[in-house]
């Protein structure tokens, strides 16, 4: 089994940094996200582990090996990028066979290997078939293919859905959370900008931002605990409520709100994070009053933007028969612990 770790990586070009000190560990068997938006590093960390690209500063271990010198042919990873970079003139079977011949892998075993492959992807009956005659889908499951028939440690995936319509996206997660489960001891090293493909898959989820690691932990952990606003914003939809830290709660918009302030120093600025699916309409706990600026359906769901202090507030409620009407004004309400007091105004931070 075989495990990643960045230890102190920067990488720049033209005197502009675009990876600025990557400490960073991937466990044995682990799939970890690397999730952020354009810019912020994450395609640069996974080109690092690969070879393409050499640090200007720090070192990248696989296996416990430092492997910062090493040609990306040395490593024994595999790689997966958005484009498929399929040969056109080659059947599947033999783009397949493409890195195990390169690897030259003695000729009588290429056959099973490409046959274990494919079938692992669930390609077998299109062996014969040219890339032009699949679907995209399709496609990108021969590059996995590809990439699995050399047997890594190390699986690199650089945005594989992209290209993909949401419901062809939704399969092929399906499909790479099987595959994990059935290749346990295959360490896989995901980089996306879609918070979906992130939650839905990965054990770990490193969020990235202006070329720094902005905080790490499990889909829950940052979905429910998020430490920055960053990360309550890009990992889920966020209601950010700036507020100050009182004796028994905060402050906002003229309200006191029953919240959480354990380690909170009284008096302090703070942001106050609540999902928006935990917001609800009408009287209850920590109740705020406003006026509703906008409702979106969405089949089971209404989606409120209601205006409160100056602030929108997101309420995602149950499909409302009699919706209000915009302008109406309404209440909306949380519980005390649906809401999380980001590190501002929280001491030891």
């Amino acid at each position: 089994m075989t495990g990643i770790r960045f230890e102190g990586i920067s990488v720049a070009y033209d005197g502009t940094t675009v990876l600025d000190g990557l400490d960073l560990t991937v466990e044995p068997g682990e799939v970890m996200a690397l999730l952020g938006p354009s810019g912020s590093g994450k395609t640069t960390a996974l080109r690092a582990v690969a070879g393409f690209v050499r640090p200007s500063s720090g070192r990248v271990f696989l296996g416990g090996q430092d492997v910062t010198a090493q040609p990306p042919y040395r490593r024994g990873i595999g790689m997966v990028v958005q484009s498929y970079a399929l040969f056109p003139h080659m059947r599947v079977e033999d783009n397949v066979a493409f890195g195990l011949k390169a690897r030259k892998v003695p000729r009588r075993e290429i056959p099973a290997r490409v046959a274990e492959a494919l079938e692992l992807t669930g390609m077998g009956e299109y062996a014969r078939r040219y890339p032009r005659e699949l679907s995209g889908g399709q496609q990108q499951r021969v590059a996995i293919a590809r990439a699995l028939a050399v047997r890594p440690g190390v699986l690199l995936l650089d945005e594989p859905l992209s290209a993909l319509d949401a419901r062809l996206r939704s399969g092929m997660l399906a499909e790479l959370a099987k595959l994990h489960r059935e290749l346990p001891d295959m360490t896989m090293l995901y980089v996306t900008h879609d918070q979906v493909e992130a939650l839905t898959l990965a054990d770990r989820i490193a969020v990235m931002d202006r070329a720094r690691l902005q905080d790490v932990g499990t889909p829950q952990e940052l979905y429910r605990s998020p430490r920055t606003e960053f990360t309550a914003s890009f990992v889920g939809s966020a209601n950010l409520l700036p507020v100050t830290v009182g004796a028994r709660g905060v402050a906002f918009g003229g309200a006191e709100l029953e919240v959480d302030t354990q380690d909170a120093v009284p008096g302090a600025a703070a942001t106050l994070c609540v999902r928006p699916h935990l917001v609800g309409l009408g009287p209850g706990p920590n109740r705020l009053t406003g006026v509703l600026g906008e409702i979106q359906w969405r089949g089971a769901t209404h989606r409120l933007y209601v205006d409160v202090a100056g602030h929108r507030i997101m309420a995602d409620v149950r499909e409302l028969r009699r919706p209000p009407a915009p302008g109406e004004k309404v209440e909306v309400h949380f519980a005390p612990g649906d809401a999380v007091l980001l590190a501002a105004g929280v001491s030891g931070d």
